[in-house]
Parts: structure tokens; C-alpha cells; sequence
């Protein structure tokens, strides 16, 4: 009789976060796209560094089990495993704004939003943010430049972010201001310098030597 083998054991099952992770971005369209980049790149060679970024981000939240990915996407671009959802007219407060009101509007789940600026968000990072947002009425993640990288809420209200002008030095700290104001003392998150320059361009790829990013953004410094 052959010796008693032990049937294999199932892996453990991830626990799902009950958030859904939305992810903020522009079709990256030569000319449309990280325009501050250029020079020293061609609009081609930023809208294929954009795309790079885009899909690191794409691909970090996809490592993160949450209940719900969402592309709310000005454009088009193909996105396996997320719900598209189209931004919205107006300046940016009004379209952050609407991200937040449209996906309360298709699942009572808490919202974390994040951009395709920072290629350089890990996955364990994006964990930390949903945790910490199942245990906050609100998360934020603020910027060098003044902005914000990430915002979360657990009772999404557009009205929130409306009013809140972007591209200030001061947006986060109004961010946060206003979130105070409704009495949300929102979970401070590391931060995360945008992708505006490419001095930012740089810092990131340096943060994130095996990404699609650092290789696009040395090939298309390189003359590629």
C-alpha cells in the first residue's frame, strides 16, 4: 500500500477590502499629456511616458484585493478588471467632484481615488490607504507641491472637493481645511510627489527603477 499523502491544502483566501479605488486619468494623447515634459522629450515621447505611468498605476491596483476598480477615464483607453466610469465637464474640482458623486451613485462602497501622476505608489502603500480607510471617515495622501496624491472618503460627497481649486500651492492644505470643516479629521497618508516635471519625472523613476515608467521615461531621454 503506497504511503498516506496528505491531500495539498488550498491557499488562504485574501481578505477583500470592502472599497472601491478609483483612478483618476486622461487618455494619453501626444500633445494633451504631461506637456511640462517637453522639452527635453517629444509630445510623443511624454504621451508614451503618460501611458507608462498610467499602466503602473493600473497594474498597483490591481494587486490590491478591493471590492471594486474603476477607470473615470477623459477619453479612451482599454482597462481589464475596471469599471469605466467618463469624468466629467468643468474645471478639475468639479470633475473630482463628480468622480466621487458618480461612483457613490453605482455602489454604497467607501471611495479612494487616486491619479496616474505617481507611478511610484505600491501596492502596499494603496493597501495601507484602503485600511486605513475602512477605519477613517476620510484618508488623505498630500503632495510636496502643495496638492494632493490620493483622497478617500468613506461617505462620498462631491460637495467636498468642489470649491477646492487645483494646481494651487495651497490645495491640500484647503483640502484638508474643508475636511475639517465636516467634521472629517481624515488619516494622513505619506507623501507622494506628483509627476509634473521632469525633475518629478526623475524622483519617481528613481523610487521605481523596475517600472514601465523609469524604463519609458530613460528611452525617450535617451532619443528613443
Amino acid at each position: 500500500m503506497p504511503p498516506f499523502e496528505a491531500p495539498p491544502t488550498a491557499p488562504p483566501a485574501v481578505a477583500l477590502l470592502a472599497v472601491q479605488v478609483l483612478v483618476l486619468a486622461k487618455e494619453p494623447v501626444a500633445g494633451r499629456v504631461k506637456t511640462r515634459l517637453c522639452p527635453p522629450l517629444t509630445p510623443h515621447g511624454a504621451a508614451a511616458v503618460a501611458t507608462a505611468a498610467l499602466e503602473d498605476t493600473l497594474a498597483t491596483v490591481r494587486a490590491v484585493p478591493v471590492a471594486r476598480r474603476v477607470l473615470v477615464l477623459d477619453g479612451s483607453y482599454p482597462a481589464p478588471g475596471f469599471d469605466l466610469q467618463p469624468q466629467g465637464a468643468g474645471r478639475m474640482d468639479e470633475r473630482l467632484g463628480d468622480a466621487f458623486d458618480d461612483a457613490a451613485g453605482r455602489s454604497p462602497l467607501p471611495v479612494l481615488l487616486v491619479g496616474m501622476d505617481t507611478p511610484q505608489l505600491t501596492p502596499a502603500l494603496l493597501h495601507q490607504a484602503a485600511t486605513a480607510l475602512l477605519a477613517h471617515g476620510a484618508v488623505l495622501g498630500l503632495a510636496p507641491d502643495g496638492g494632493w496624491w490620493t483622497l478617500g472618503l468613506q461617505r462620498p460627497d462631491g460637495a467636498l472637493l468642489r470649491g477646492v481649486l487645483t494646481s494651487q500651492d495651497d490645495t491640500g492644505a484647503r483640502q484638508l481645511d474643508r475636511l475639517l470643516a465636516a467634521g472629517l479629521v481624515p488619516h494622513l497618508l505619506p507623501e507622494l510627489r506628483d509627476v509634473d516635471t521632469v525633475a518629478d519625472a526623475l524622483a519617481a523613476a528613481e523610487l521605481a527603477p523596475g517600472s514601465r515608467f523609469a524604463a519609458a521615461l530613460a528611452d525617450h531621454l535617451a532619443g528613443g
